[in-house]
């Protein structure tokens, strides 16, 4: 009995082991995140119909289109960190750019100081560049791969 315990304690401390269930109890948070967000995306689609019913401000239906949007890319986000096990940083900047641009919409340009949209604009650029350096970084980094010899002689170690 006490030597069928120390097994079992003993493969529960393996790093194999240990690594599978964090990364189940991390799928299970992210399908936690991904039942949430469906739910939230849900329950403001309906506010947004319903509002329909009202007289129409153009500024709080396209935040609310807006925002519905981002809800829906974080989706996406998710279900492909689920999928791929990782997270694709471009997804990510999209979904920043549409919420700082939310944001501008919902306020209003005339409203905002100018140093703030000038700090937006900045913030946008650099994001920009962000996605556009992506794919020759990405290629880059795999060229170094394939050309150095000391990551592929460790890839197969520890692989």
């Amino acid at each position: 009995m006490l030597k069928g315990l120390s097994l079992n304690l003993n493969n529960w401390l393996q790093r194999n082991t240990i690594v599978r269930n964090l990364e189940f109890f991390q799928d299970f948070i992210i399908i936690s995140l991904c039942l949430g967000l469906f739910c939230v995306m849900l329950i403001r689609l309906g506010d947004m119909f319903f509002s329909f019913l009202s007289p129409l401000d153009l500024r709080q239906v396209t935040s609310d289109i807006l925002f519905i949007l981002i809800l829906v890319e974080l989706f996406r986000l998710l279900i492909d960190h689920l999928q791929q096990q990782r997270t694709s940083v471009t997804a990510a900047v999209e979904i920043t750019i549409v919420s700082a641009l939310r944001e501008v919409i919902l306020r209003g340009v005339l409203e905002i100081p100018r140093d703030q949209i000038w700090g937006i604009a900045v913030f946008l650029v650099v994001l920009t560049g962000i996605m556009v350096a992506l794919p020759w970084i990405s290629r880059f980094l795999e060229q170094v791969k394939i050309t150095n010899p000391e990551t592929t002689e460790k890839k197969a170690i520890v692989g």
